[in-house]
Protein backbone atom coordinates (compact mmCIF):
# COMPACT_ATOMS: atom_id res chain seq x y z
CA UNK A 1 0.00 0.00 0.00
CA UNK A 2 1.22 3.50 -1.14
CA UNK A 3 1.32 6.22 1.32
CA UNK A 4 -0.54 9.00 0.52
CA UNK A 5 1.46 12.33 1.16
CA UNK A 6 -0.69 15.41 1.71
CA UNK A 7 -0.04 19.11 2.71
CA UNK A 8 -3.89 19.84 2.70
CA UNK A 9 -6.16 20.38 5.50
CA UNK A 10 -8.89 18.24 6.12
CA UNK A 11 -10.49 18.89 9.75
CA UNK A 12 -13.92 18.78 8.40
CA UNK A 13 -14.17 23.01 7.54
CA UNK A 14 -14.63 23.69 3.77
CA UNK A 15 -11.71 25.88 2.40
CA UNK A 16 -14.26 28.13 2.08
CA UNK A 17 -15.41 28.55 5.61
CA UNK A 18 -11.57 28.18 6.67
CA UNK A 19 -11.05 31.38 4.81
CA UNK A 20 -14.34 33.00 6.13
CA UNK A 21 -13.29 32.42 9.86
CA UNK A 22 -9.90 33.40 9.64
CA UNK A 23 -11.22 36.59 7.68
CA UNK A 24 -12.89 37.29 11.28
CA UNK A 25 -10.17 36.04 13.70
CA UNK A 26 -8.06 38.44 11.68
CA UNK A 27 -9.90 41.53 12.84
CA UNK A 28 -10.59 40.03 16.13
CA UNK A 29 -7.21 40.14 16.36
CA UNK A 30 -6.46 43.51 15.08
CA UNK A 31 -8.90 44.56 17.27
CA UNK A 32 -7.18 42.83 20.47
CA UNK A 33 -3.84 44.05 19.39
CA UNK A 34 -5.48 47.84 19.20
CA UNK A 35 -6.88 47.02 22.54
CA UNK A 36 -3.52 45.96 23.99
CA UNK A 37 -1.81 48.84 23.01
CA UNK A 38 -4.32 51.55 24.18
CA UNK A 39 -4.50 49.55 27.40
CA UNK A 40 -0.34 49.12 28.10
CA UNK A 41 -0.35 53.01 26.73
CA UNK A 42 -3.00 54.09 29.39
CA UNK A 43 -1.20 51.95 31.92
CA UNK A 44 2.07 54.42 31.48
CA UNK A 45 0.36 57.30 31.17
CA UNK A 46 -2.20 57.95 33.69
CA UNK A 47 -2.22 59.87 36.32
CA UNK A 48 -4.13 62.03 39.12
CA UNK A 49 -6.00 60.51 42.16
CA UNK A 50 -7.12 56.52 40.75
CA UNK A 51 -3.53 56.76 39.29
CA UNK A 52 -3.00 53.31 41.85
CA UNK A 53 -5.96 51.75 41.39
CA UNK A 54 -5.86 52.54 37.70
CA UNK A 55 -1.85 51.66 36.96
CA UNK A 56 -2.60 48.21 38.20
CA UNK A 57 -6.07 47.66 36.53
CA UNK A 58 -4.55 48.58 33.14
CA UNK A 59 -1.48 45.62 33.85
CA UNK A 60 -3.95 43.33 34.47
CA UNK A 61 -5.85 44.23 31.68
CA UNK A 62 -2.85 44.60 28.74
CA UNK A 63 -1.58 41.36 30.48
CA UNK A 64 -4.44 39.09 29.71
CA UNK A 65 -4.93 40.87 26.52
CA UNK A 66 -1.25 39.82 25.33
CA UNK A 67 -2.28 36.56 26.51
CA UNK A 68 -5.10 36.37 24.13
CA UNK A 69 -3.57 38.02 20.99
CA UNK A 70 -1.33 34.14 20.49
CA UNK A 71 -4.69 32.04 21.36
CA UNK A 72 -6.27 34.22 18.38
CA UNK A 73 -3.41 33.90 15.70
CA UNK A 74 -2.71 30.35 16.78
CA UNK A 75 -6.45 29.89 15.65
CA UNK A 76 -5.97 31.66 12.09
CA UNK A 77 -2.75 29.45 11.73
CA UNK A 78 -4.52 26.09 12.50
CA UNK A 79 -7.47 27.09 9.94
CA UNK A 80 -4.34 27.41 7.27
CA UNK A 81 -4.61 31.52 7.18
CA UNK A 82 -1.37 32.93 7.83
CA UNK A 83 -2.34 35.64 10.84
CA UNK A 84 -1.29 39.22 9.98
CA UNK A 85 1.41 41.04 12.52
CA UNK A 86 2.19 44.74 10.95
CA UNK A 87 0.45 47.52 12.68
CA UNK A 88 -0.77 48.54 8.80
CA UNK A 89 -2.75 45.59 9.05
CA UNK A 90 -4.36 45.95 12.15
CA UNK A 91 -5.23 49.42 11.02
CA UNK A 92 -6.41 48.03 8.00
CA UNK A 93 -8.80 45.53 9.60
CA UNK A 94 -9.47 47.06 13.55
CA UNK A 95 -12.35 48.58 14.48
CA UNK A 96 -11.01 50.34 17.25
CA UNK A 97 -9.77 54.14 16.48
CA UNK A 98 -5.79 54.87 17.80
CA UNK A 99 -6.05 57.26 20.17
CA UNK A 100 -3.98 60.13 19.95
CA UNK A 101 -2.39 62.18 22.77
CA UNK A 102 -2.45 61.25 26.61
CA UNK A 103 -6.50 61.76 28.40
CA UNK A 104 -7.04 62.63 31.22
CA UNK A 105 -7.88 58.90 33.51
CA UNK A 106 -11.57 58.91 33.26
CA UNK A 107 -11.74 59.89 29.66
CA UNK A 108 -8.86 56.69 29.26
CA UNK A 109 -11.73 54.41 31.10
CA UNK A 110 -14.13 55.59 28.88
CA UNK A 111 -12.29 54.80 25.68
CA UNK A 112 -11.60 51.41 27.34
CA UNK A 113 -15.03 50.69 27.95
CA UNK A 114 -15.81 51.77 24.19
CA UNK A 115 -13.17 49.46 22.94
CA UNK A 116 -13.75 46.34 25.22
CA UNK A 117 -17.43 46.90 23.60
CA UNK A 118 -15.89 46.98 20.10
CA UNK A 119 -13.86 43.52 20.46
CA UNK A 120 -16.89 41.74 21.93
CA UNK A 121 -18.77 42.84 18.56
CA UNK A 122 -16.68 41.61 16.33
CA UNK A 123 -15.71 38.40 18.14
CA UNK A 124 -20.12 38.39 18.56
CA UNK A 125 -19.96 38.96 14.65
CA UNK A 126 -18.09 36.03 13.58
CA UNK A 127 -19.66 33.39 16.11
CA UNK A 128 -22.94 32.35 13.60
CA UNK A 129 -19.89 32.13 10.75
CA UNK A 130 -18.23 29.36 13.26
CA UNK A 131 -21.48 27.78 14.28
CA UNK A 132 -22.66 27.22 10.93
CA UNK A 133 -18.94 25.75 9.84
CA UNK A 134 -19.36 23.60 13.15
CA UNK A 135 -15.96 24.71 14.45
CA UNK A 136 -16.10 24.30 18.11
CA UNK A 137 -12.56 25.50 18.63
CA UNK A 138 -12.94 28.74 17.70
CA UNK A 139 -16.59 29.26 18.93
CA UNK A 140 -14.97 28.34 22.44
CA UNK A 141 -12.17 30.82 21.80
CA UNK A 142 -15.05 33.59 21.01
CA UNK A 143 -17.15 32.49 23.67
CA UNK A 144 -14.21 33.03 26.24
CA UNK A 145 -12.88 36.11 24.58
CA UNK A 146 -16.54 38.00 24.88
CA UNK A 147 -16.90 36.54 28.51
CA UNK A 148 -13.46 38.70 29.03
CA UNK A 149 -14.10 41.72 27.01
CA UNK A 150 -18.09 42.20 28.52
CA UNK A 151 -16.52 41.66 32.26
CA UNK A 152 -13.87 43.88 31.94
CA UNK A 153 -16.27 46.36 30.04
CA UNK A 154 -18.78 45.99 32.76
CA UNK A 155 -16.15 47.04 35.56
CA UNK A 156 -14.22 49.58 33.90
CA UNK A 157 -17.81 50.99 33.17
CA UNK A 158 -18.31 50.72 36.96
CA UNK A 159 -15.51 53.26 37.58
CA UNK A 160 -17.90 55.96 36.11
CA UNK A 161 -20.58 55.70 37.88
CA UNK A 162 -21.13 58.24 40.52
Amino acid sequence: MKSKKTNGIDIGISVADRAKIAQGLSRLLADSFTLYLMTHNFHWNVTGPMFNTLHQMFMAQYTEQWNALDLIAERIRALGHPAPGSFKEYADRASIEEVHGVPKATAMIGLLVAAQEATARTARELLPVADKANDQPTLDLLTQRLDVHEKTAWMLRSLLEE
